[in-house]
């Protein structure tokens, strides 16, 4: 076997069907067009989803699903994750020291009772208490 005796597989390529070559073809005249009709004429070319007129699926279907632009901050329960409240300055990357969180998460939210006395803490312009 070498590269210049390779052939495809018994039946698995065929000749193109040639159209309008006579009436003896059997494909002759109409050229496998049928009759007359939008789809016999040359320069046919049917909408990506046209349906003969019918009402398109996605039309047909409701309206589903929202995708905001907001980027909404990760939030962080205080009360829950003690370790975040403990630190001394807190910044993105010290809280990725204690607490794992997707290297993705650009905005972190701290929540609780306690929250706002940790606003003295805070160092970095990404992290945000509830309160004032």
């Amino acid at each position: 076997m070498s590269i210049e005796n390779l052939s495809p597989a018994q039946g698995s390529t065929c000749n193109r069907k040639r159209v309008g070559r006579g009436q003896g073809s059997g494909t002759g005249k109409t050229a496998a067009r049928g009759q007359k009709g939008q789809k016999s004429r040359s320069g046919y070319k049917r909408k990506r989803n046209f349906e003969g007129g019918q009402m398109q699926l996605a039309k047909r279907l409701p309206k589903i699903g929202f995708f905001s632009r907001n980027i909404k901050p990760y939030v962080i329960n205080i009360e829950k994750i003690k370790a975040v409240a403990e630190l001394a300055e807190i910044t993105i990357e010290s809280i990725r020291g204690v607490h794992k969180i997707a290297a993705s998460v650009t905005r972190v939210k701290l929540v609780g009772a306690s929250a706002k006395d940790l606003a003295s803490k805070i160092k970095d312009d990404n992290v945000t208490t509830t309160g004032k």
